[in-house]
């Protein structure tokens, strides 16, 4: 190797290193090359879905996304001693998302440049060309199909074919180069993968930017705030932490939205953990968790005060086991599980599921004869009729008796002690004047024999 070469070499090397960030370049430890991982500018909106010529994938749901990044084309290189005087750099070129042919035409692109450029240093060139101009190059425009060839091996053709493959066919169908390398394994590998990649790149990006915080109204890197994903409103983490912690505290794990003003976005779980201490992240994912659980149809809480688990409902059962205390118990009642016999219930209880069970509709009806006995609703129902209408049309008599007033005036015989009383107060009359009590002025029912007493009967006892 002449003076001239190395010293290029490792020119080349610092320049490189002084340009791309460490996760983009990275130079090999045991030999004179590196490694560069090139990202495409993608426009806006740029959609993509995947399809897989392998049998193994045709279970796999159509992928689609809309996408700001793409993994990056990983550029491997080692200089040979003579480069750049005589010869290019030794490379391969591999990638998740383009395929084996696309690769070809860039390596056989790369190789044009270098031609172009002999006898000077040509790897910031290739670069360059790999970043701006692949998409074009390649007439890749948006909606993109990505298509997977996994039993393609690391040198573009399927296993066993290597040695088949000719110079000449190489340049005639573009396949056969082995610097060429499509690492995708599956479909569904590359489809984790794409979006992993993508989500940690949005991240970098925003994290190296300068966002306004609408609660302090400082200006901070993205680094040390958060992002709420529907809105794309941001605010700093001190800020949001302050407002998570009161939230939480009071037990509103459901109300840790943006503060953005009419904004229904909400913090991810991911976020509320990153932000608030560990204890109180411990209450608030319980929270959450029961409140989701509350929501649950199928799903009871045991009824003893010393255990409370969760338990899943079977589907048409009142029977409820506890997982953890084992306690068998009715999911209507809360009460130990008693078969088929109906809900027990107390008298006062009795009289308030009577009311609710005649303004209920019919669903709810069912559920309560369901619960507590169709027979035992009906005939509390037909008692508690009964009473009412006792209590409106029948008075207690002197023997403790229900006296019910059929016709005539408001001066009364007991059917049980003979005893005259009046109707309106239940005094007690004399046998030998009971209509005094009437004529006296000075009674409270003074005038008042007929009152009650339709017309036709007035004059009828008057006469």
């Amino acid at each position: 190797m002449s003076s001239e070469d190395q010293e290029a070499q490792e020119d080349e090397l610092l320049a490189l290193a002084s340009i791309f960030p460490k996760d983009e370049f990275r130079r090999a430890e045991t030999s004179n090359g590196g490694k560069i991982q090139v990202c495409l500018e993608l426009p806006s909106n740029f959609e993509i879905s995947i399809k897989s010529n392998a049998a193994e994938n045709i279970f796999i749901e159509d992928f689609k996304d809309t996408l700001s990044y793409l993994p990056p084309i990983v550029l491997s290189f080692e200089f040979p001693s003579d480069y750049p005087s005589t010869s290019p750099p030794n490379f391969t070129l591999s990638c998740k998302w383009l395929t084996p042919k696309q690769l070809v035409r860039l390596c056989q692109h790369l190789d044009e440049l270098w031609k172009e450029n002999a006898g000077c240093v040509v790897l910031f060139a290739w670069t360059q060309f790999l970043k701006e101009e692949t998409l074009e190059y390649l007439s890749i425009q948006s909606p993109y199909e990505i298509e997977v060839c996994p039993n393609v091996s690391q040198n573009g053709l399927p296993p066993g074919e290597t040695d088949r493959c000719s110079n000449a066919e190489s340049q005639e169908d573009g396949v056969c180069d082995k610097r060429a390398i499509q690492d995708a394994e599956s479909v569904s590998a590359l489809m984790k993968y794409i979006l992993e990649f993508n989500e940690s790149q949005q991240k970098k990006c925003f994290d190296g930017k300068l966002y306004m915080c609408n609660i302090c109204f400082s200006e901070k890197l993205g680094s040390e705030c958060t992002n709420f994903k529907l809105c794309n409103h941001v605010y700093c983490n001190i800020c949001l932490k302050d407002y998570f912690e009161i939230q939480i505290k009071d037990g509103q794990v459901h109300s840790l939205n943006c503060p953005e003003p009419e904004c229904s976005s909400t913090a991810t779980p991911a976020q509320v953990k990153e932000l608030v201490e560990e204890e109180l992240f411990s209450r608030y994912d319980r929270l959450l968790l029961q409140s989701s659980l509350d929501l649950m149809p199928d799903v009871v809480y045991c009824p003893r005060p010393s255990c409370r688990a969760p338990v899943m409902q079977e589907p048409e059962s009142t029977m409820g086991i506890c997982p953890c205390c084992h306690y068998a118990f009715c999911t209507l009642c809360k009460m130990t599980y008693h078969g088929i016999s109906p809900c027990k219930v107390t008298a006062a209880k009795l009289l308030e599921l009577c009311l609710e069970y005649q303004e209920a509709d019919e669903a709810t009806k069912k559920f309560l004869e369901l619960q507590y006995g169709k027979k035992v609703l009906h005939n509390a129902l037909a008692e508690m009729e009964s009473k009412d209408w006792l209590d409106k049309n029948s008075k207690v008599g002197f023997l403790q008796w229900l006296v019910e007033k059929m016709y005539g005036c408001n001066k009364m015989v007991c059917t049980g002690c003979k005893q005259y009383f009046c109707w309106l107060c239940m005094t007690i009359l004399t046998k030998d004047k009971p209509y005094t009590h009437f004529n006296d002025s000075t009674s409270g029912c003074f005038s008042r024999l007929f009152e009650g007493v339709e017309g036709e009967e007035n004059e009828e006892e008057a006469n």
